[in-house]
């Protein structure tokens, strides 16, 4: 019964200033009647979302974290917990969307920056995911699509495929994507829904803006928009346990294979 009347909760890792994937995932489950938890280390950025969410007549919380190491990511899940508590309130999703970008010829990466792709990259999913799967295995199963809870993973071309500047980022998306896998195969019989979104082209935000010409701004053909990531999101959350999505590769229509 507690499943049917308490009030679902989506956890977001990693919503950047507002404009793109993990923000737009925020907005549209809180349109849902999913109350959002919200994790970055800018807090003056999630207190801003939050605000806009509440503002809309959502339900969003703020939780800034100084790292994604493993002890400030229980610590964060703690206090979501606290501020979510059940039998009131069930954390049905979770949204690892955290991410550290490293452009570089091979030779020029430091191994300090190697290190951070590998601790916000892997070691920081592994953490989420730990906590993400604790809180599900605590929820009765949801009758109307058969799953404790979601978690997903998002990704990027680079998962799947390396370049010439990409091999430090590339080792922590295949590193997060082999991952999201084990825990699929792992918790599935658990009734916990584990998966896995390729991002394979540009995504429109505030910063790729600055860096596109108008033809690609302005051109649904050629990017992906953050709010249509999220629909998807929203969609692997909605499936039934007769046909559960591990991978989804999303691209705009005319992007390059």
């Amino acid at each position: 019964m507690a499943a049917n009347v308490a009030k679902r909760v989506l956890v977001v890792a990693g919503v950047g200033n507002g404009s793109g994937t993990g923000a737009a995932t925020a907005r549209l489950f809180a349109k849902n009647g999913y109350s959002v938890a919200l994790i970055a280390r800018g807090a003056d950025s999630l207190t801003k979302i939050s605000d806009e969410i509440n503002s809309a007549g959502g339900q969003a919380t703020p939780f800034p974290l100084k790292s994604y190491s493993h002890e400030d990511i229980a610590a964060t899940w703690a206090a979501i917990k606290q501020h979510f508590p059940k039998p009131e309130y069930e954390i049905r999703a979770a949204v690892w969307n955290a991410g550290q970008g490293v452009w570089k010829p091979f030779l020029e990466i430091t191994p300090e920056e190697v290190q951070l792709s590998l601790d916000t990259g892997v070691a920081a999913a592994f953490a989420f995911a730990r906590q993400s799967i604790l809180s599900f295995k605590e929820n009765e199963i949801d009758s109307t699509n058969g799953k404790r809870g979601a978690l997903i993973f998002t990704g990027a071309t680079a998962s799947v495929r390396g370049n010439v500047v990409t091999s430090a980022f590339s080792a922590a998306k295949h590193g997060a994507r082999a991952l999201s896998q084990s825990l699929a195969k792992e918790f599935g019989k658990d009734s916990i829904h584990v998966s896995h979104a390729i991002i394979d082209g540009g995504i429109l935000t505030d910063r790729s803006k600055e860096r596109r010409d108008p033809s690609w701004i302005n051109n649904d053909n050629l990017r992906l928009r953050p709010e249509s990531i999220a629909e998807s999101y929203l969609y692997l959350v909605n499936q039934d346990n007769s046909s559960w999505t591990w991978e989804l590769d999303l691209r705009p229509a005319h992007e390059k294979w």
